[in-house]
């Protein structure tokens, strides 16, 4: 019935019946949809969704915020999804200018649709994946928000041939809190260090081991350093527990202990376990510590792989008391980790000058109960993966000053890695530009 309106009455007026036009005919072919209904990749992106927003909204790690993003997903799309949130993290700054300049109004910050434009056209530019893909999984990622402007700006990217630039730009507060810190050459070479993937170091149980591994390059005794690998449990040695992965620059606070002759050691904040690992192949008797039972568990499979002994206690620092002084204690205290910012590029976002302040009063706190902890004549190895003065040389000065019993044992350029030096105070500081012709290091 056809329904027409005059004043406040209804005139009802009765037409012939005729059948429904037919549906007009399409010549676009339906895009794949999952088993949820989503175009198929999807669920990736969602994925990949949910971790930017953690760390951006929340200020969660991006480890932590993968861990229950992926949940569901079949391996390769859980790959993807961390693929996309780490290359947009290692990517924001010159992603939001490509899409500043593409957009007729500004996009606040946090806005849904900027992560998400983020997200899409860091797949288009620097991990290659095909544009009717990107276009197709970013609308689904929008129902109900601003498809078409993000249909037309990434349609406009292809057209333009937007790139990215070679070195990813660091975010503006941590380039300025590290040019203040280090200097303009500090900045330049981390943009550099960050564009590269970093290698893969191993370090080995026994020199034997070392020596029958016949990939890559050796820099320090039982080391490799390889290119990036693919599968890192197929390569040879790793099932039968001969090495495992640690980054060389974390392999050095343990380097400096040298040969324990079956001396007891004290290794705090231990998990996942390379140094504690590297402590009982080197042959100390290991107590490792560590406040997450669940990184001890970790820890404790680490050491049977390895065919490595430790004793393993989960434990708050802070809290827990030991029964009687060691020979030596290793503190590798929770930080900003600003010094691995290469494998964690949301770290540059997450972290600044409160968080800083923060963990700086809590490492303060740790170095002063592990000082007690050792006995005279001992040695104390303090260490954080971290680039800020705040955290590391500030600390030591602080501590040093706090506690006139105490002096630096000056590190020789013996116990290092080739191509790293102390410095002149006696401490070691590794970073960008560091070993920059064989890949760099982690920053610590």
């Amino acid at each position: 019935m056809a329904f027409a309106q005059q004043g406040a009455s209804l005139l009802l007026r009765k037409r012939t019946m005729m059948p429904p036009p037919p549906p007009p005919r399409s010549t676009r072919r339906p895009r794949p949809a999952s088993a949820s209904g989503d175009t198929v990749g999807v669920g990736a992106r969602r994925a990949a969704l949910r971790i930017v927003d953690a760390v951006h909204r929340r200020g969660e790690p991006m480890d932590q915020a993968s861990h229950g993003a992926v949940q569901g997903l079949a391996p390769p799309d859980r790959a993807l999804a961390i693929a996309i949130a780490a290359e947009s993290f290692r990517h924001q700054v010159a992603l939001d200018a490509a899409i500043d300049a593409m957009t007729p109004l500004p996009l606040a910050d946090d806005a849904k649709v900027r992560a998400v434009l983020r997200l899409a056209l860091v797949q288009l530019l620097s991990l290659g994946i095909p544009g009717h893909a990107v276009v197709a999984t970013t609308l689904d990622l929008l129902q109900g928000g601003p498809r078409r402007l993000a249909h037309a700006l990434l349609s406009r990217a292809q057209r333009d041939g937007v790139t990215l630039p070679a070195c990813p730009a660091l975010p503006g507060e941590c380039a300025a809190r590290w040019a203040a810190q280090w200097g303009d050459d500090f900045v330049s070479a981390a943009s550099a260090a960050w564009a590269v993937p970093p290698p893969l170091d191993i370090s080995f149980t026994k020199d034997a081991a070392a020596d029958a591994f016949a990939d890559g390059v050796s820099l320090a005794p039982r080391h490799r350093r390889l290119a990036r690998a693919g599968d890192v449990g197929a390569l040879p040695g790793f099932a039968d527990g001969g090495w495992w992965v640690q980054d060389l620059a974390a392999s050095i606070p343990a380097r400096l202990f040298g040969a324990g002759g079956g001396r007891h050691i004290l290794d705090l904040c231990a998990a996942p376990g390379g140094k504690t690992m590297q402590l009982a192949a080197a042959g100390w008797r290991v107590t490792a510590i560590d406040s997450s039972a669940k990184r001890i568990e970790r820890l404790r499979a680490n050491l049977a792989r390895t065919h490595l002994s430790a004793e393993c206690v989960a434990a708050d620092v802070r809290h827990w008391v030991p029964e009687y002084p060691f020979d030596a204690v290793l503190l590798d205290a929770p930080c900003s980790a600003t010094g691995i910012f290469r494998r964690h590029p949301d770290v540059v976002h997450r972290v600044g000058d409160r968080i800083i302040v923060e963990l700086a009063a809590l490492q303060a706190q740790m170095l002063a109960r592990a000082a007690g902890w050792v006995q005279p004549g001992g040695t104390l190895v303090y260490a954080v993966c971290s680039l800020e003065r705040a955290e590391g040389e500030d600390q030591i000065a602080a501590f040093l000053a706090a506690n006139t019993d105490w002096a630096i044992d000056p590190v020789a350029a013996a116990e290092l890695p080739v191509g790293i030096a102390p410095a002149a105070q006696g401490w070691v500081r590794t970073g960008p530009g560091i070993l920059a012709e064989a890949d760099g290091l982690d920053g610590f």
